[in-house]
């Protein structure tokens, strides 16, 4: 499957993972995405060995990069300036995520450029935004994106230490923003012939993913409070940890719709007329007393038969608490196209799917992420550069092509 973008060329100019993950995402959907790196590479191809690992497969830089070419180029060198430059003029879309100032130094400013190539969208995902006091600050998403947006705060237990966020959440989040917003500035190319600049950041990012709180704080002037399941108001909106010591969430949003379900479904019906529980008001006063008599009764049976009373009850929403593992072994994970096979020389890599479907299937990626420089004379080939000053750059260290390349 070529996807909805087959056509469009994307130079991407970014360094680990908001910036190059979006590319990613458009390079699932079809575009050509150029990945311009620095001799040394994207920090992001350490992420194996960050992690542990020293398997020739690097997980997460695959995850971000595959299907995508790759140029190598110094622009520290006016040579590399200039070829990046070209390279710019004949895309669709320019994607960086390195702060405006890095892409002013080497001529690609959002202002100079865009006017320079009317048509071009021009993406730019940043720590902060592009005005303020800290719009050239530089941000990582546990910075911007967890800390400073406030989510860490807002999940922290009363009296509880920070929590830490995963790798990669904010990054991904913004990836997927980035994605739409370039997505969205091409279909406005198609009505009107103009490119635009198009930007987001983990700070925004952030604060719209705890967007609940920050409203009700805009709009109220309150902050709301972080539950704890022994004190949540709704004993139908809480975990719970059955006998087999598996976790699951009660997703009751509706207390007098989905509450008789699970009164039956744990075998207490007399719970429906019993004045301690019979209404939302009556469950919020004595909440403490019914999630106790319900933690009792949970941990008597394993998740699996608990798995199918609850399927007795249509109207009892719930979810099993699962661990990474949990969910590579879910056969729903699976079911939804959550995993594609991505080709490489030795066959295929199982990875995760982009969270979008198109025509009912997901995307399929072209091939495996490339290797640093593993394109870089067959781009500058498309440039017009001919082989003799090909050879000049590779020579001076402006350009770095993969040996397998030759």
């Amino acid at each position: 499957m070529s996807g909805p973008l087959e056509g469009i060329r994307v130079v991407e100019l970014g360094a680990w993972v908001a910036g190059p993950g979006a590319g990613g995402i458009l390079a699932d959907w079809g575009a050509d995405v150029v990945k311009v790196e620095p001799p040394e590479g994207d920090p992001a191809r350490n992420f194996g060995r960050m992690l542990g690992g020293d398997l020739p497969v690097n997980p997460v830089f695959e995850l971000d990069n595959r299907g995508k070419r790759a140029i190598a180029l110094d622009l520290s060198s006016g040579r590399g300036v200039g070829l990046v430059q070209q390279l710019v003029a004949g895309a669709d879309v320019f994607l960086t995520n390195l702060r405006p100032a890095a892409v002013a130094r080497v001529g690609l400013g959002p202002d100079e450029t865009t006017t320079r190539h009317p048509g071009l969208v021009y993406a730019l995902i940043t720590g902060y935004g592009l005005e303020g006091p800290d719009a050239q600050r530089g941000a990582y998403d546990i910075a911007a994106f967890w800390a400073r947006a406030g989510i860490a705060e807002s999940l922290r237990a009363p009296g509880g230490p920070l929590p830490f966020q995963r790798g990669g959440m904010g990054d991904h989040t913004v990836a997927m923003t980035g994605a739409a917003m370039v997505s969205a500035a091409l279909v406005e190319r198609g009505r009107t012939g103009r490119g635009q600049l198009v930007s987001t950041s983990l700070l925004r990012q952030g604060v719209y993913t705890i967007g609940f709180d920050v409203n009700v704080a805009l709009m109220w002037g309150r902050t709301l409070g972080v539950g704890t399941r022994e004190t949540m108001y709704s004993p139908v909106l809480n975990n719970y940890t059955a006998g087999d010591g598996r976790s699951f969430w009660i997703v009751g949003l509706e207390g007098d719709r989905h509450w008789p379900a699970l009164a039956r479904a744990v075998g207490r019906p007399e719970w429906l007329t019993d004045p301690r529980f019979g209404d939302a008001v009556s469950r919020a006063v004595n909440a403490g007393e019914l999630i106790a008599l319900l933690d009792e009764i949970f941990a008597t049976r394993p998740l699996g038969e608990w798995a199918a009373a609850f399927a007795a009850e249509p109207e009892l929403f719930w979810s099993p608490v699962n661990s990474v593992d949990d969910v590579v072994a879910d056969e729903q994970f699976h079911a939804a196209h959550s995993v594609v096979e991505v080709p490489d020389e030795q066959g295929s890599l199982p990875m995760l799917a982009t969270p979008v479907d198109f025509g009912g299937r997901p995307p399929t990626p072209r091939w495996r992420a490339p290797s640093l420089g593993e394109h870089t004379r067959e781009i500058l080939s498309e440039l017009g550069v001919d082989e003799a000053s090909v050879a000049s750059l590779l020579a001076d260290g402006v350009a770095v092509a993969d040996a397998g390349s030759d």
